[in-house]
């Protein structure tokens, strides 16, 4: 019988056990547990409402307006908990002699409903003796069944236990034994199992192996040549330049397209250092300095007269030697991907967005300033379905030139061409510019924007005024546009060390942690949420601040509103 077999015989039955083991149990525990709580639920409760009645009774000669209200009060919710043979009957009367002892009290009324009360009582107490019984014989079945599953399944483990260890520890150690003597190069050592179907296949398969050994421990010298051949002329034809290097940082690899970016020679340069190529090569230096930290940003090469753009990636080269562990690096791989074709595709689509955005402003600005003209009603008076028209086309030129200014932005930022009036500013004046700005659009929605500063009256930024308000009005109408109706923003400007942060707090529906990292990717917007933007505010805004040495990001949860903050250096 296979070894496999053998453990999924045992194992399995094992389990199958366990499992049962547990159904049974949690079957009696949940059988026991409603047998408690009907004992509780059912029993108990008519015990306790007849115990109030027999006191509401005794109390009814000195107080009986509060004693017959709670004598009512316990008889109504024991006619809602009838569950015995009897009982019913027994309420039934209790009604019937209470009613015609109010009417006209006696002592032989009242010993009757005492005698109702009585029944009542003892009918619930037989039902709690009978369901105790119930909960005695189900406990003890559950007792006998887990014992003598228990006691099977222990018996299983103790089998396993004592034979599963020797019959896999004793060929393994055979085989242990072998392998150290084929390490020693001992190609004749062979290895002969008895017992299991694995055992025999895994002996045959050493075996083979040792024969293979012994076969080819002659020299395979013009294989791997013939295989390192291959390997050339592979690295050669790729369109990436790639650069080896050994631990030493010994140049030992160099494709054709790696030749012709650094203007090398092969023959100058294999065996010898990447810091001695360095000395008389500008490229060569620049890639060493980034060797271990690689830039994110392309690096600009110029051939052929034209600007050519290479991503730079280095590739760690590491191995584990034989009868050892840990791995061990053993070189580096440079590899430069060409992205020149790509980075074409982005400029033109850059200059095509600011040359859209630029001309689209004009005509924009025109329709804007002819909509104020009507609706300023100069030219004649507006009924209310025109006034609508013009405010919607007012709205949606607006809306517009909001999308126009963030395309100009973006091309800016994009080709790098972001102009900034760097000067010390004061942080209350950037805030108050700030909040003039969407005054209006948080009155729409009735929404109060208050402000508070944690710092020096004289503590200014170094910054670009403009800019600096355009991210603050990014934000608020973000913050505006994401709260509800008569909510609050909070403006906090305090000082952190050598930065001042500027957080705009609101109580909106909040962003999901998942989102975070993507918030500020151009183009990006949150899921599920009904938007009418471009997706391109936050970004903006991420490239301006980071442009002044600042730091931006945003604190949130879902249904907790959100925090997005961004920090300026002290001036």
């Amino acid at each position: 019988m296979k070894l496999k077999t053998k453990l999924t015989l045992g194992v399995g039955l094992l389990f199958l056990l366990i499992v049962l083991l547990s159904v049974i149990g949690s079957v009696y525990i949940n059988k026991l547990k409603s047998d408690t709580e009907k004992i509780l639920t059912a029993n108990y409760n008519s015990l306790e409402f007849s115990k109030n009645m027999l006191l509401a009774l005794d109390n009814i000669s000195t107080d009986s307006t509060v004693a017959i209200a709670d004598f009512r009060k316990n008889n109504k919710l024991q006619e809602k908990n009838l569950t015995e043979f009897g009982e019913k009957e027994a309420t039934q009367n209790l009604n019937l002699h209470f009613n015609s002892y109010l009417k006209a009290p006696d002592i032989n009324k009242e010993k009757l409903i005492r005698e109702d009360l009585s029944k009542i009582m003892s009918l619930n107490m037989k039902g709690i003796e009978r369901k105790s019984d119930i909960a005695i014989i189900t406990a003890e079945n559950a007792t006998f069944w887990i014992v003598s599953l228990g006691t099977v399944c222990f018996l299983i483990a103790f089998i396993l236990l004592f034979n599963l260890p020797q019959t896999i520890a004793e060929p393994i150690n055979q085989l242990t034994f072998s392998i150290k003597q084929i390490a020693d190069k001992n190609y004749s050592e062979r290895v002969h199992f008895k017992g299991s179907e694995e055992f025999n296949s895994l002996a045959d398969s050493f075996n083979s192996m040792a024969e293979k050994l012994q076969e080819y421990e002659s020299s395979t010298l013009s294989k791997q040549l013939m295989d390192k051949k291959r390997i050339e002329t592979l690295v050669n034809n790729m369109h990436d330049a790639v650069i080896g290097l050994d631990e030493n940082h010994f140049i030992y690899m160099i494709n054709d397209e790696a030749l012709k970016i650094t203007n090398l020679h092969k023959e100058d340069i294999i065996g010898k250092t990447a810091h001695e190529v360095a000395i008389n090569n500008d490229l060569m230096r620049e890639l060493l300095k980034n060797i271990n930290h690689p830039v994110k940003d392309p690096i600009k090469i110029v051939r052929d007269n034209k600007e050519n753009y290479f991503e730079q990636d280095i590739i760690p080269i590491n191995i584990v030697k034989t009868g050892e562990k840990e791995k061990k690096n053993i070189g580096k791989v440079i590899l430069l991907r060409n992205i020149t074709p790509f980075k074409e595709l982005d400029f033109a689509k850059t200059n095509f967005i600011a040359t859209i955005s630029h001309e689209l402003k004009t005509p924009i600005s025109a329709i804007k300033m002819g909509v104020q003209l009507l609706g300023n009603q100069k030219f004649g008076e507006l009924n209310e379905q025109q006034q609508e028209l013009l405010k919607s086309i007012n709205e949606d030129g607006q809306r517009l030139l909001d999308i126009t200014g963030e395309l100009l932005n973006l091309s800016q930022v994009e080709s790098g061409n972001i102009r900034l009036t760097i000067g010390k500013c004061s942080p209350k004046e950037i805030v108050q510019t700030a909040v003039k700005n969407v005054e209006k659009l948080a009155e729409q929605k009735n929404i109060s924007i208050s402000t508070e500063y944690l710092l020096e009256d004289n503590d200014a930024v170094t910054a670009d005024f403009d800019k600096t308000v355009w991210v603050m009005n990014n934000f608020l109408t973000n913050a505006v546009k994401h709260s509800f109706q008569d909510e609050r923003i909070q403006i906090v400007v305090e000082k952190l060390d050598s930065f001042i942060q500027f957080s705009i707090i609101d109580t909106g529906s909040g962003i999901d942690e998942q989102y975070h990292r993507q918030i500020f990717d151009r183009y990006f917007q949150v899921p599920g949420e009904h938007q009418n933007g471009t997706g391109l505010g936050l970004a903006i805004s991420k490239n301006f601040i980071e442009k002044q040495h600042g730091e931006i990001g945003v604190k949130s949860s879902l249904n907790n509103g959100s925090t997005f903050y961004f920090r300026l250096p002290v001036s």
